[in-house]
């Protein structure tokens, strides 16, 4: 599967959505795993992360509700953006929103599905506040 780019011209730096299960690429800037699970079948030792930020990947309970199921994306997306906005995830979000103000950001998901990922939202969330 290719890796997602959402960019636009005012960025400074693109924002990338890529599996954790496919090659780094040398235009991956940093590359940050935002599971809240460690990857089935990846080796921590081996792993090419720079950072794992599992406090902003959904509550447990939110991503066993969607399923990944891609009709409950918007349900899923407007629930996201909610547990976002609430102290433990914020700050991870503002980490992140730090350092894609300072190099491209690749954020790193097992999920197969990637459009509809959280990785997704958060990329778009990414790009609009730099």
């Amino acid at each position: 599967m290719a890796d997602t780019m959402h960019d636009d011209q005012s960025a400074g730096h693109p924002v990338r959505v890529r599996r954790i299960y496919d090659e780094p690429g040398s235009d991956d800037g940093l590359r940050i795993l935002v599971d809240r699970v460690w990857p089935r079948g990846v080796r921590k030792e081996t792993a090419a992360i720079d950072e794992w930020v599992k406090d902003v990947a959904p509550s447990t309970e939110l991503r066993q509700w969607y399923g990944h199921v891609p009709e409950k994306f918007s349900q899923f997306e407007a629930r996201y953006r909610e547990e976002l906005a609430t102290s433990g995830p914020r700050a991870a979000l503002d980490h992140l929103r730090a350092l894609a103000t300072k190099s491209t950001v690749t954020l790193l998901t097992a999920t197969k599905d990637t459009e509809h990922s959280q990785a997704a939202v958060l990329a778009t969330l990414l790009q609009k506040t730099h």
